[in-house]
């Protein structure tokens, strides 16, 4: 059943916010994601060597969420783990100082098999960048791709996603914040436009 969130308060005078996804929009999302991986790697779907490995803390989530739908599909079970990109950021200096999350890798490791990094918002491409290094620290896939709920444009790096739920033009003053009921305890995707 889905929960509609009300209207959060205005964070700044004349700023305004509004739900882009909500909870049957978010599932519906990740099922489309679901078969268009199927339809890509088939082969290696059916044969159990996709690993679908999270970005802390949402792109986590949305894996397991995207790992269980693919195992409905198949009939067999789905792999997925977490990789956190942490001490491979190129901001560390600039940024406070930031917990480490919990990389789980799946049994039987990544090497040869293909690995979708999954995560909620791609922007400026500079997490996923850091994701790719910090995946060379743990095997050698036979393929990387992407999967995002949401890109909102404005890349830095020239990094695109194979698998997208949603474009979302904004403006570089703009927020996108994705909602997960496990980490906030409803689902949504809403857009901070600032004044």
């Amino acid at each position: 059943m889905e929960h509609e969130r009300p209207r959060l308060p205005e964070t700044e005078p004349g700023s305004q916010q509004r739900q882009l996804l909500s909870e049957s929009d978010i599932a519906r999302t990740i099922d489309r994601i679901a078969h268009q991986i199927l339809e890509r790697d088939h082969e290696a779907a059916a044969s159990g060597d996709v690993v679908l490995l999270g970005i802390p803390t949402r792109g986590s989530h949305l894996a397991d969420r995207l790992a269980a739908r693919l195992s409905v599909f198949t009939g067999r079970p789905a792999v997925a783990g977490a990789l956190d990109t942490t001490l491979y950021r190129d901001d560390l200096r600039s940024q406070g100082p930031r917990a480490l999350a919990a990389t789980t890798m799946p049994p039987g490791g990544i090497d040869g098999r293909t690995v979708i990094l999954v995560d909620d918002v791609l922007f400026s491409g500079r997490t996923i960048r850091a994701a790719l290094d910090a995946l060379r620290d743990h095997g050698r896939p036979a393929l990387v791709q992407l999967a995002v709920l949401v890109d909102r444009g404005h890349r830095q790096l020239p990094i695109r996603a194979d698998y997208v739920g949603k474009n979302i033009p904004t403006a570089l003053t703009d927020s996108v914040a994705v909602k997960l009921a496990e980490t906030d305890g409803y689902d949504a995707v809403e857009l901070r436009r600032a004044p």
